[in-house]
């Protein structure tokens, strides 16, 4: 299950399927099938079936949770002075129109933080972060043409197909 913002599981949830699994580890422990484990946790089969061979493989230790599955790249600190790279523009940074694309952006990134994004990775931050961004106010996102605009009227034309 995922959740708006941008995380897995609650801390309580995985917390909560943990003790699943070691409750499994116990019972593989004394022998139990797959099929009795999976009806009594309520549990698909092959998912007891998956955390057997995590256990036959690392014993009871390779079943704690992992953590969240993914955390945020950039911390709070490092989205304020992207921000501020952003509010710079485009020329600023080399370009020499007025537009953020997505690839821009993460090219920004890469300079500024060195860390690797996605142009899928730069569109869910864009989405999350710089569109409701007050540093930003004034420019539009032409979702179309993928690309901030500082002219809210001015779009860039797409040739139709």
């Amino acid at each position: 299950m995922r959740y708006p913002q941008g995380g897995g599981l609650t801390a309580e949830r995985q917390q909560f399927r943990q003790e699943l699994r070691l409750k499994a580890a116990e019972r593989f422990a004394q022998g139990e099938a797959s099929s009795l484990i999976a009806k009594d946790l309520r549990v698909s089969v092959r998912s007891v079936q998956r955390r057997r061979q995590m256990w036959d493989e690392g014993g009871p230790r390779a079943l704690r949770s992992q953590g969240p599955a993914s955390l945020p790249r950039l911390s709070e600190e490092q989205f304020a002075q992207l921000e501020a790279e952003l509010a710079k523009g485009p020329a600023a940074h080399g370009w020499e129109d007025q537009r953020w694309t997505l690839a821009r952006i993460k090219t920004v990134i890469g300079r500024r933080f060195h860390l690797t994004y996605t142009i899928q990775g730069v569109r869910k931050l864009s989405r999350r972060e710089w569109v409701r961004s007050s540093s930003l106010t004034g420019r539009s996102w032409n979702r179309r043409t993928s690309a901030w605009s500082r002219n809210p009227t001015e779009r860039t034309k797409q040739p139709s197909p």
